[in-house]
């Protein structure tokens, strides 16, 4: 099946002018009046007092035809008025010089869907996201013409504009200055083959654990790329990933997983969890199985061999050595994580999903946040089973799970009393997106809840991280450094903000003064800053804890009513 979408040709992505205009096309002399077009006339949108103004046709028309350009964001002034055409064309209907008055009505609005971030779609993305719901074996042949000058410009803005350059060291700011031009130029070579990617700029980070994490940051252009590329991708297999996937998905955020973990824990018979996490899942992924995966669904070879590109980039270390892996995805790159969920998609959920209504005699939940894997087992026997079959799974596909961060612990309403009649202590916990899980009881009612707790390590990591920087930007003024720690406390406070961790939030911002109040008393040899004077700048520039988010049951029954 081939789904097309007629490229546009020279159109421009910034428009400046107001006005349009769309001529028919005019029949060939030679054909007859019978197959020319409904109208041979020119029709002119005024955008001035007898002052008709002319534009290329923009990057919202899927191409250029003889349909008229119907649904334009700009806006004429008076109505669309004919312009009669000279006496010498012969073919002119005599009938195309009726004017039309302006349509009353919401006339701005546009017949394409709205995509989940609140933008324009693509009514040719629109067609592919039906036939992918309809049919779930379909192969996609013809979809590398969707990568429109509109698609490009959108994947433009949709980058963050403050990130690191690659090696080519363009920056957004530098590119948006001549932002047509390079788009265009960008999309003529994308389309005549002349595309070359850039090596990755490789960087490492902290982790958490004391280890580093090696990063690969792409060039600008590649990362526009790739942008238009996943929103094409994500049109397809959006309708195909299971519920039970949140990583970087539209529309699904951490919260949303931990809500969906939250509400299995206390409301589903869950007796043992399994915290399973994937070794080196970037570095060790198999290119050739996520070759045959994405081949399920995309057939068009232009897409794969662009795809491919990206798969087989070099990296270049801060010492100017290039290298190529031969397995694994950079992490850094803008498609990694689509890749991801494509490859865990056909290697965990799919079996996972099998496993559980055929092999599971209890109940069993499932929550995956792109490698992180969290599942809940009625039966310790299923869940030691499921255990053993994983392992074997992952590794006929060449992943292996992690010997001391995948466990099996006794969670749920009854672990606390049957530990304790064991003499083993309390419940043991396990970490999820950044949060400690803890087997706990309501105060009002003593019904089982699962606490969540910020995990210390990070909340360390990011203390001793704020004090670097207080202590480096002790000599800025007041205000400044006020300004900058609220928007750190504040969004400390969006993410960790749930029910149940007040304590860990009021800990935080404990320190966070004290940090504060050595860095200026540290601004020169005299202590002349007071408590009682630090007091009253702490309470005007750094915000109380509050909690932000709801109740995990009262936000996942908004969002999963039954």
């Amino acid at each position: 099946m081939e789904l097309r979408n007629q490229p546009v040709q020279g159109a421009d992505v910034v428009m400046e002018t107001e006005g349009h205009i769309a001529s028919c096309a005019t029949a060939s002399a030679t054909r007859t009046l019978r197959s020319q077009s409904p109208s041979a006339c020119q029709y002119v949108h005024r955008t001035g007092p007898g002052r008709p103004s002319c534009c290329p046709s923009g990057p919202g028309e899927e191409g250029q035809g003889r349909t008229l350009t119907m649904h334009d964001t700009r806006e004429s002034d008076n109505g669309i008025v004919p312009q009669k055409s000279s006496n010498q064309a012969q073919l002119c209907l005599r009938e195309g010089v009726e004017g039309r008055p302006l349509t009353k009505g919401n006339t701005c609005q546009s017949p394409a869907a709205r995509t989940q971030s609140r933008g324009p779609a693509s009514r040719g993305l629109g067609r592919v996201r039906q036939a992918a719901k309809r049919d779930k074996h379909l192969q996609f042949t013809a979809l590398f013409h969707h990568l429109t000058p509109q698609l490009l410009c959108e994947s433009f803005y949709a980058l963050e504009r403050q990130a690191a350059s690659g090696v080519d060291g363009v920056t957004w700011d530098s590119y948006k200055a001549n932002l047509g031009e390079n788009l265009r130029a960008l999309h003529a070579r994308l389309h005549q083959g002349r595309y070359r990617t850039q090596p990755l700029r490789r960087v490492f980070i902290p982790k958490a654990d004391g280890t580093q994490r090696p990063l690969g940051i792409a060039c600008l252009e590649d990362k526009i790329v790739q942008q238009a590329v996943v929103s094409v991708l994500s049109t397809i297999y959006e309708g195909d990933f299971l519920g039970f996937s949140y990583g970087f998905r539209p529309g699904r955020s951490p919260h949303d997983a931990l809500d969906a973990l939250a509400v299995g824990l206390v409301k589903q018979k869950v007796w043992w969890v399994l915290d399973a996490d994937i070794q080196q899942f970037y570095d060790t992924l198999d290119r050739h199985w996520l070759r045959r995966f994405l081949q399920h669904r995309i057939g068009d070879k232009r897409l794969l061999r662009l795809i491919n590109k990206w798969l087989e980039i070099d990296i270049i270390d801060d010492d100017g050595q290039k290298t190529k892996p031969a397995r694994g995805i950079a992490q850094g790159l803008v498609i990694g994580p689509l890749l991801s969920n494509l490859y865990l998609h056909y290697v965990f959920d799919l079996w996972s999903q099998a496993w559980r209504k055929k092999r599971a005699s209890g109940d069993v939940i499932i929550t995956r946040f792109a490698d992180d894997i969290v599942l809940g087992f009625q039966y310790q026997q299923e869940a030691a089973h499921f255990m053993s079959e994983l392992t074997e799974r992952l590794g006929a596909f060449g992943l292996t799970l992690h010997p001391v961060k995948t466990r099996l612990i006794e969670f749920g309403r009854f672990a606390a009393e049957r530990r304790r009649q064991r003499g083993q202590g309390k419940p043991e916990t396990f970490e999820f997106l950044g949060f400690v899980h803890i087997c706990s009881q309501r105060h009002r009612d003593q019904r089982f809840t699962v606490k969540r707790r910020t995990i210390k390590k990070r909340m360390r990591k990011q203390l001793q991280a704020i004090k670097a920087t207080l202590m480096r930007r002790r000599h800025d003024p007041v205000p400044h450094l006020g300004a900058w720690l609220r928007r750190v406390v504040q969004g400390h406070y969006n993410y960790y903000g749930v029910p149940g961790n007040m304590q860990s939030l009021k800990s935080f911002q404990g320190q966070v003064e004290r940090y504060w109040f050595r860095a200026l008393r540290r601004r020169s040899q005299r202590h002349r800053m007071p408590w009682s004077r630090f007091r009253s700048l702490a309470k005007r520039w750094i915000p109380k804890p509050c909690i932000v988010h709801p109740y995990p049951d009262t936000r996942f029954d908004a969002r999963h009513p039954r």
